[in-house]
């Protein structure tokens, strides 16, 4: 499988993302279908960017949290966005922002690039 993704790109779009994800439900009108898809974006949003904050990376401000850890929590939340959708009825836009977000997480973190470098906590 191919490795396009770096770590210092990931690192880089995860704050956007982060932001993304508290933001689009409001513009995209999320949760029609159910309430809860609106705040499931919000609060893995903010979760995502506390996630950022802490990791061991170029944008990490408290860099306790590994990078690996980032990974896998990564992946878990992809792994969610596509089954949960399904298993709490989400219907329409609300169903396939969760696909399209669930299935774009899995394709960056199983794309990744490993890096060579230990990154040196300040």
């Amino acid at each position: 499988m191919p490795q396009l993704f770096s770590q210092k790109f990931h690192a880089y779009i995860d704050y956007p993302v982060a932001l993304g994800l508290i933001a689009m439900p409001f513009i995209l009108g999320i949760g029609a279908s159910n309430p809860i898809a609106m705040w499931l974006s919000v609060v893995t949003g903010v979760a995502a960017f506390v996630l950022t904050f802490l990791t061991d990376h170029e944008t990490g401000v408290i860099k306790v949290l590994p990078y690996k850890f980032h990974l896998a929590v990564d992946f878990m939340v992809g792994a969610a966005f596509v089954v949960l959708p399904l298993v709490l009825g989400f219907k329409g836009l609300d169903l396939y922002y969760y696909i399209v977000l669930g299935v774009t997480v899995l394709a960056v973190v199983g794309l990744h690039k490993p890096t060579t470098a230990v990154m040196a906590t300040a």
